[in-house]
């Protein structure tokens, strides 16, 4: 057994020493920092869309929309005197005036114009009957009075008639203008509503794309920072890695010699006879015999017949020859 030192081969000692001189020379330049931007930002385009959408506001009257009640207040039906003085009924106490509101205009322009012609009618009727009881010498007697009832009630009917019909459809068309009117409402407050969320919704994503833009800066700026921190521990680390591989220090290799056996089996392996290889391989010795090379021709063609016979059963010529060492009486 023997220890022995490794070192750089004759051809390669050069190489490794100027290599190792120029990596150190590399590791010891001073850092550069690199001068430009380090991420692009915000693009013009982007710019004007942001400014778009701070300048944008969200309405003030976003909310739920409260309907409305339609029967709110109104008027009373007209009596019959009423109506054929040409009055409209008198204001009913209610809570509000929805309902007055719509039925009005159509009771002011429906209704007013038709007492008007039954007035018309009815005078005209009177008219005609005074002049017949006159051309009949019985103006102002009684059956001029019963024909005078007869024709103040025919026009308080008219009226009457006129009053419930009239009433009939100014409610019917108030309330579908007043359903008309609050769909209207409530499509214009959903609409506003929704403006609403769709300006906040894309100043919100605007608002992530600009924290987006940001926080990229800001993650370049933290990779610049520590690459510039780090930059004398990693020039050291890269001068350790020059030295991987190299023998730095004495390495102990173990050699063990080889045995008698060995050596012969090494020597058949090479095509050699077993006379020739105990003659050459002194290490190769009986137990308490003479050495390889002193041995008498009797004991090598002993040795050579019982080395023969057991490579002629099968056996290698290493096993043969541990076995006509054994046989021999020698120290295997």
């Amino acid at each position: 057994m023997a220890d022995k030192e490794s070192s750089l081969s004759n051809w390669a000692g050069p190489y490794v020493t100027e290599m190792l001189g120029e990596g150190a020379a590399v590791a010891d330049l001073p850092y550069t920092a690199f001068g430009g931007p380090l991420t692009a930002g915000e693009s013009s385009l982007q710019n004007t869309a942001f400014t778009g959408l701070g300048g944008l506001s969200a309405p003030t009257s976003m909310g739920a929309y409260t309907p409305e009640s339609f029967t709110g207040a109104g008027y009373a039906v007209p009596t019959a005197a009423q109506a054929a003085a040409g009055e409209m009924g008198a204001p009913t106490p209610a809570s509000g005036n929805t309902l007055q509101q719509y039925m009005t205009p159509y009771l002011q322009g429906a209704l007013q114009p038709q007492y008007d012609a039954a007035n018309r009618q009815a005078l005209i009727a009177q008219q005609e009957m005074q002049g017949r009881y006159s051309r009949a010498g019985a103006f102002g007697g009684g059956r001029q009075a019963v024909a005078g009832a007869e024709l103040d009630r025919g026009l308080l009917d008219r009226m009457a008639d006129i009053t419930g019909t009239g009433y009939q459809s100014a409610f019917e068309q108030a309330q579908k203008q007043f359903n008309t009117e609050q769909d209207r409402q409530m499509t214009a407050q959903q609409r506003t509503n929704q403006y609403g969320f769709d300006v906040l919704d894309a100043q919100q994503a605007g608002g992530k794309e600009q924290r987006a833009i940001e926080a990229q800066g800001i993650a370049a700026d933290i990779a610049q920072f520590e690459q510039e921190r780090d930059f004398d521990k990693s020039n050291v680390l890269f001068k350790q890695s020059l030295l991987d591989g190299m023998p730095l220090e004495t390495q102990k290799y173990t050699v063990t010699q080889p045995s008698g056996i060995a050596s012969l089996a090494g020597g058949l392996a090479t095509g050699k006879s077993v006379l020739d290889t105990l003659s050459e391989d002194p290490a190769a010795t009986p137990a308490g015999g003479p050495t390889g090379p002193n041995l008498t021709p009797q004991q090598g063609k002993n040795f050579q017949a019982t080395f023969d016979y057991y490579v002629g059963v099968g056996m290698d010529p290493k096993m043969a020859a541990e076995q006509a060492m054994r046989d021999s009486g020698w120290k295997v």
